[in-house]
């Protein structure tokens, strides 16, 4: 666990001492009021935590510092309930369990495929990658790659396939060969292009032929270093497929870690892994409290 903790730590270096040491600092050595609350909103704004949520914590933190109790804890508390969502395991229930992935270009979602896989993999399960991207050439080749390194197999068409026609052949190699785990590899698309969204949703009543009740998961890559704009995009995909999960990618680069936050307390979506670098292993499963308290450590300590 110590290996693990150090990841988010260091992860998550950008946005702490961004906003949140700042924060820990006011809390600290000053006398809650109302001008500190001010400071310390405006620093959470800044963070991307989003407008709503903010006011939301401000006003927990009003309340529930009443000079007894330890006012970092108190936050630390408020943030952890907010980013703890429940929800169902589905992968422990079906067999092949199919996770459709999805996200606009250039999110990271191929290389956050990839190291899905190597986990799954990892933990001995059988996984088919379905390379439904089928728009750029490179991203097929990309996925090929990912499954020669994972030991997952592939089902591809190569470029300009009808991407539910692959989807379709993936699942139903799973089905017939007793795979584990289907992953699709969807095409980026704009949020914004309504004709590609609804590819998506040709995408899911073709699995339904196979499977009918996948995709059992569908979860959206976003890159942290947009912020809100992330939202913006989670908001449409939501409208568009049954999302189930966020992946944040690339938090260690951004100071803009809030995010995570408006995106859970707007959505009522769970984040379920985070991305914090660029090696095969560093992209982690989501935990609430390591996350805040990474978000408030020490940096003396670390």
């Amino acid at each position: 666990m110590g290996l693990f903790k150090k990841k988010y730590d260091k992860g998550l270096e950008k946005t702490r001492k961004s906003f949140f040491s700042k924060i820990k600092d006011i809390l600290k050595f000053d006398k809650l009021n109302d001008d500190t609350l001010e400071e310390i909103e405006e620093l959470l704004i800044l963070s991307d935590m989003g407008i709503d949520t903010v006011e939301e914590v401000i006003s927990k933190l009003r309340e529930r510092c009443n000079g007894k109790d330890d006012p970092i804890e108190v936050l630390k508390e408020i943030l952890k309930e907010i980013l703890v969502i429940s929800y169902e395991d589905k992968e422990k229930n079906n067999k092949p369990y199919v996770l459709s992935i999805v996200g606009v270009n250039g999110t990271g979602k191929t290389t956050t495929i990839g190291k899905l896989s190597n986990k799954e993999v990892k933990e001995g399960k059988s996984v088919v990658l379905a390379a439904c991207d089928t728009f750029r050439a490179a991203a097929v080749d990309q996925l090929k790659i990912w499954s020669d390194r994972t030991g997952a197999s592939i089902i591809s068409q190569g470029q300009d396939a009808d991407p539910a026609a692959v989807a379709f052949d993936a699942v139903s190699h799973a089905k017939s060969k007793n795979k584990d785990v289907v992953i699709i590899d969807t095409a980026g698309r704009l949020h914004t292009k309504s004709n590609l969204m609804e590819e998506l949703k040709k995408i899911n009543r073709v699995i339904k032929k196979g499977i009918p009740e996948a995709p059992h998961d569908t979860w959206l890559v976003l890159d942290s270093t947009t912020g809100q704009n992330g939202l913006i995009q989670a908001k449409k995909f939501k409208e568009t497929v049954d999302l189930t999960g966020i992946i944040l990618t690339k938090l260690d680069g951004t100071a803009k870690g809030g995010i995570a936050f408006a995106i859970v307390k707007e959505l009522e979506i769970p984040v379920r892994y985070i991305g914090l670098g660029e090696g095969v292993d560093d992209l982690k499963e989501f935990n609430a409290e390591d996350f805040v308290n990474a978000l408030i450590s020490d940096d003396n300590n670390l």
